[in-house]
């Protein structure tokens, strides 16, 4: 199972200007008993945080948004070859499209994709 966590809030310059509702995105890998968030820095920079249930009620608190997928992550997460958060996150959830570029494409197609099933 995955978690896709969104937010509204960046300290970043380029996506507060290009970006429109939804600034940032993060994918939360969910192994066992054990939750991951890989939180995008800047290229080649991922940083793995582990989580608990009580870390994502805190975060809603805080404005994130979450949506919750019924799918594997890839087997493999590679740390080094994306240049985005956006691009990161869909290489995790198996995405290969190249016309999301933004968190707010990619909440829309994950918001279509959970109301269609």
């Amino acid at each position: 199972m995955m978690i896709v966590a969104f937010t509204t809030k960046t300290s970043k310059i380029i996506p507060r200007i290009c970006c429109g509702k939804w600034k940032h995105v993060a994918p939360i890998v969910i192994r066992g008993d054990v939750m991951t968030m890989y939180q995008f820095i800047k290229h080649g920079d991922i940083q793995p945080i582990k989580l608990i249930v009580r870390d994502l009620s805190i975060l809603g608190q805080y404005g994130w948004k979450f949506i919750y997928l019924n799918q594997n992550p890839v087997a493999k997460i590679n740390t080094r070859d994306e240049y985005t958060c956006v691009q990161f996150t869909k290489r995790v959830i198996g995405i290969y499209d190249w016309r999301i570029q933004t968190p707010g494409a990619l909440y829309r197609i994950l918001t279509k994709h959970n109301q269609s099933e």
